[in-house]
């Protein structure tokens, strides 16, 4: 743990000259618990990025942070490339476009080419332009769903995705390396422009991106569907309204109070399209006017949730919901119009349901298992494309409601989900039925499967000892039996073995090494538990499995409370 007292006296000495920062470490002097949250440890660079609450000191998202994170990360391409560029979008929210500019301003003084975006744009447009020029590596700032409070900063590999386990450690060494207030090297933005050391990411760019999303449709002739759209004052505006334009969807109406920029989020202080509250603009809209779809993109937009009309009620549908939604979708069209490739394949976060593999199946398409992070998702696309396989690939779906679908570029991608979702819809609305009908033909056939995601919060200093704590206890305390149910297997993704509690006996998983725990029980029935990546909680995830949709949803709460009890939460 930092030297808290000694890191405050320091701050407060350095940012004489930074009245906002300053003030702020002053109005907390003598306030022991807030000077320690702010000190107790540095914002740790991982294979996310940063990610924390806006403010001053070593475990917040300011100046300082930001600078030294791309001080270290100019150290780190200048100590391996030769004339290494980097590719720098933004968000709407607070300070982001600062910080973007910040960024630019430190690696044009290191000698790393700067290409930023004019204007807030999705993170996947970002995850695009990375690769389309060229560039060494990629900043997003953005928070993705966070509340208003927090932002953050994801770096990208060359390949377009954020960066894995080695090239984060290794950045992160550098990082550690640098003062944050002597070392920073800074050349002013205007100046850094005139000599070319940053340069706008052109409007080409972004044309191109449009033109590879549009290539996305498989039904162009069913667009007979009333949406309304929330962009929940984030970066989806302008191109998932160019995209639905384009693509024929004429009856679009948007969210006036959460359709600009406004990184307060001032109608939907978790702008999370998994809650419903981020809904409540567009359901009072629907009092005018019924619509059939209701679609909202979070702040960055690489995620997306729907809400159904169905009969005279809206159903709000997980990212499970969507993403097996979306398998049938496209595998059946796909392949009575005689595209779906041979060996087709989709990927799959681990603690997604295993619905979609049994969807999948149905239409010869393998699904593949990855870890959580839609970096493994890109990692794969990657690695189809040096066999030149990549033309197998169909989607990629986490169930924290992130899709892709296609290749165009290699993180999840809410535009092109949009476009796909709002087919989808018409699609199945011309057959005459909503999506919540197609999902009970997909359960009618193959069982009910109930999912439930339990958060667990555990802020501050105490918070992060906490959750080593539950992890490692119930690492070494493996449940026998979860909810009546017999544990037949244990992953450990962390020791990177699954251990069969029937015949003792132990392999490897196959993937990289990541602090999940996971339990196989009978049926198809399982649970998940791991700690968020980018967020100060613990996960768990239930899936119950019955042929009733009542014995589903009463096996996954019972499971969800046996989960409780073995973490002692």
């Amino acid at each position: 743990m930092n030297d808290v007292n000694k890191l405050y006296k320091l701050w407060v000495e350095k940012t004489a000259d930074d009245a906002q920062i300053n003030s702020e470490l002053l109005a907390i002097d003598g306030n022991e618990e807030e000077i320690l949250d702010r000190f107790y440890r540095n914002l740790e660079f991982g294979t996310a990025g940063l990610r924390g609450v806006l403010g001053a000191g070593t475990n917040r998202m300011n100046t300082y942070t930001i600078c030294q994170a791309t001080q270290g990360l100019a150290d780190y391409l200048n100590s391996r490339i030769e004339n290494p560029s980097v590719a720098i979008g933004y968000d709407s929210r607070i300070n982001s476009d600062i910080f973007a500019r910040q960024c630019a301003e430190v690696l044009a003084a290191n000698g790393v080419k700067a290409y930023i975006f004019p204007t807030l744009m999705p993170t996947p447009m970002l995850s695009y332009a990375v690769r389309r020029l060229k560039c060494s590596s990629g900043i997003v700032i953005t928070a993705s769903h966070n509340p208003s409070k927090y932002n953050g900063y994801k770096c990208y590999d060359p390949s377009g995705y954020q960066m894995t386990d080695e090239a984060a450690l290794a950045t992160y060494g550098f990082i550690q390396k640098v003062d944050m207030f002597e070392d920073i090297k800074r050349i002013p933005f205007d100046g850094a422009m005139k000599k070319g050391l940053i340069e706008y990411i052109s409007d080409e760019i972004v044309e191109e991106f449009y033109e590879l999303v549009m290539q996305r449709p498989i039904n162009p002739d069913t667009r007979d569907l009333k949406i309304i759209y929330t962009p929940l004052n984030g970066t989806g505006n302008i191109p998932v309204r160019t995209i639905l334009e384009r693509a024929g969807f004429k009856n679009v109406r948007v969210v006036k109070d959460q359709e600009m920029p406004d990184g307060t989020f001032p109608t939907c202080p978790y702008p999370n399209p998994e809650i419903r509250q981020v809904f409540e603009c567009a359901l009072e809209m629907t009092k005018e006017e019924k619509a059939d779809l209701l679609l909202a993109t979070d702040p960055d937009c690489d995620r997306v949730g729907i809400a159904v009309l169905t009969g005279d009620e809206y159903v709000l549908l997980s990212g499970n919901d969507v993403g097996v939604l979306l398998a049938e979708y496209m595998l059946s069209s796909r392949k009575e119009r005689e595209t779906l490739p041979e060996n087709s394949l989709m990927t799959k976060s681990f603690v997604s349901t295993p619905l979609i593999n049994r969807v999948a199946a149905k239409y010869g398409c393998r699904v593949v298992d990855v870890l959580t992070g839609f970096k493994y998702v890109g990692e794969f696309i990657s690695n189809l494309e040096k066999t030149g396989d990549e033309n197998r690939f169909i989607m990629g779906f986490e169930e924290a409601y992130g899709y892709l679908i296609g290749t165009h570029v290699r993180d999840k991608d809410a535009v092109s989900a949009s476009l796909m979702v709002c087919e989808m819809a018409a699609y199945y609305k011309s057959k005459g039925k909503t999506l919540v009908d197609v999902l009970d033909d997909i359960y009618a056939e193959f069982g009910f499967y109930v999912d439930r995601l339990y958060n667990f919060v555990f802020e501050g200093a105490s918070g992060m000892v906490k959750m080593a704590e539950i992890m490692t206890e119930t690492r070494n305390n493996p449940p026998k039996e979860l909810a009546g149910l017999k544990v037949l297997e244990v992953y450990d993704f962390d020791k990177g073995t699954i251990a069969d509690t029937v015949t003792g006996e132990e392999r490897e998983i196959g993937l990289s090494k990541s602090n999940i725990l996971a339990y196989t029980l009978p049926d198809g029935n399982f649970a998940i538990v791991r700690p968020s990546g980018t967020e100060p909680k613990i996960k768990v995830y239930i899936t119950g499995c019955d042929k009733t949709k009542e014995g589903a949803e009463k096996l996954a709460e019972n499971l969800g409370e046996a989960m409780k009890a073995l973490l002692k939460i």
